[in-house]
């Protein structure tokens, strides 16, 4: 499992597309606390502005390459910026394809400075098959009709209203922007499929019985492509309580043309008996809709009318919270 130290320095890059620092934006929201500042321009998420060496002196510990660009690799004009955070004695966090560890000039000034090099995409170390035995401790765990619905943003405004209502609560990451929001977790992804239900397990292993924990879902089980991941995340997270993530107004899954979007229904009837392997108690708890597409103005009339049909709550994160839920539970 990834543990990354903090607080974090964000780095921005130099271009000028917002979408671009989304990973950085995502940290800044949910954990400000963590952010001593950021580097680069001409974005700017509005936290002071600091060089490495000056974030260093402040107490940044991470250099965290809050970036992506298309390829996915590091970019050349990144590499000066870089090497002078590890000159400052920072460590480097990358949620990127590319390896910092395959850059030469990278890993040799890392290893020459005595700081670690954090590729949160990539799997380490060995983890094993899972064994879906019962253990305690209680699991809330986001699934979806499709991916990119809003899974890790759901879980994590959970996660934050339940620590405000005095919850004993934990997120638990499970894709490189989150661990990156998290400080640590499990990129399930890059999981052997053999080990994505034994390294879940591991990411949310017994508990207090009085214990949350909220598993960031990947994924979707009517996705050709990732179904592997979100049924490797079931059996393993063992959750008492799934939340489904639905973007309202998709039609199709995205980017598989000839695969329309499940039926809702079907969908929770399908992810609560998958779930119930491990967990014969496993129980729909919310609806988290997500109206990007439709309008915020329509968040209202649909939740009351998807809550009135599957009996549980139903939100807009973004619009109304989570309250909505955490106070059902």
């Amino acid at each position: 499992m990834h543990q990354i130290k903090s607080p974090y320095h964000l780095y921005l890059g130099h271009g000028d597309n917002p979408l671009q620092i989304k990973t950085a934006g995502g940290i800044a929201q949910w954990r400000p606390d963590l952010c001593v500042g950021e580097f680069g321009k001409p974005l700017s998420l509005g936290l002071e502005y600091l060089t490495p060496h000056e974030a260093y002196a402040k107490g940044a510990k991470t250099f965290v390459l809050g970036l992506t660009n298309t390829t996915g690799d590091i970019s050349q004009d990144w590499r000066p910026d870089i090497l002078a955070a590890i000159d400052a004695g920072m460590d480097i966090a990358n949620g990127l394809h590319q390896k910092l560890s395959d850059v030469d000039e990278l890993r040799l000034a890392a290893e020459a400075k005595g700081v670690i090099l954090h590729d949160v995409r990539h799997e380490i170390g060995k983890l094993p098959i899972g064994t879906g035995a019962k253990r305690s401790g209680k699991r809330i765990l986001t699934v979806g009709t499709d991916c990119s619905v809003g899974k890790m943003y759901t879980a994590l405004a959970i996660e934050k209203e339940m620590k405000s209502q005095g919850f004993n609560v934990d997120f638990r990451a499970t894709g490189q922007t989150g661990i990156l929001i998290s400080g640590s977790g499990l990129p399930v992804d890059a999981v052997i499929s053999d080990f994505i239900a034994g390294g879940v397990e591991q990411l949310c292993g017994a508990n207090d019985d009085d214990h949350w924990d909220v598993i960031e879902g990947q994924g979707s089980l009517f996705n050709p492509a990732y179904a592997g991941v979100s049924l490797g995340l079931l059996h393993g997270a063992q959750a008492d309580v799934l939340i489904m993530c639905h973007e309202v107004g998709r039609q199709q899954i995205k980017d598989k043309k000839g695969y329309p979007v499940p039926d809702l229904q079907d969908c929770i009837e399908t992810n609560v008996k998958m779930a119930r392997l491990t967990n014969a108690h496993a129980r729909l708890g919310a609806i988290a809709i997500n109206c990007r597409v439709v309008g915020a103005d329509k968040a209202d009339a649909l939740c009351e009318q998807l809550s009135t049909q599957f009996s549980v709550p139903c939100f807009d994160p973004m619009v109304h919270g989570t309250g909505r839920f955490v106070n059902s539970l």
